[in-house]
């Protein structure tokens, strides 16, 4: 068996045993904290168009999230804690 074979399997194995046990033993884990976007959003007194658009989010990508289709990836993530921090700086950032 190949190398790479091998190590698969063990790869698998743990995947196994974090999934049948939680053994957490030689994994990272990374926990994104997801901000609520429809609160930020309702929060800047903007409709999902208008949020969408002043922060060149694709609509259909806002809806997702807001209704939980979909969830932020990390970078979105942050992206969206900025505009709830400081909407204006973003804005600004943003234009030109």
């Amino acid at each position: 068996m190949s190398r790479f074979g091998r190590e698969l399997i063990e790869s698998l194995g743990q995947a196994c045993r974090h999934a049948e046990l939680g053994e957490t033993e030689g994994f990272r884990a990374t926990r994104i904290e997801i901000p609520d976007v429809k609160a930020i959003r309702l929060s800047l007194k903007m409709s999902q168009g208008e949020f969408a658009a002043a922060f060149r989010i694709p609509l259909a990508t806002l809806k997702n999230w807001e209704q939980g289709r979909r969830r932020p990836d990390a970078p979105a993530a942050a992206y969206l804690r900025a505009i709830e921090r400081r909407p204006k700086a973003v804005m600004e950032a943003l234009e030109g």
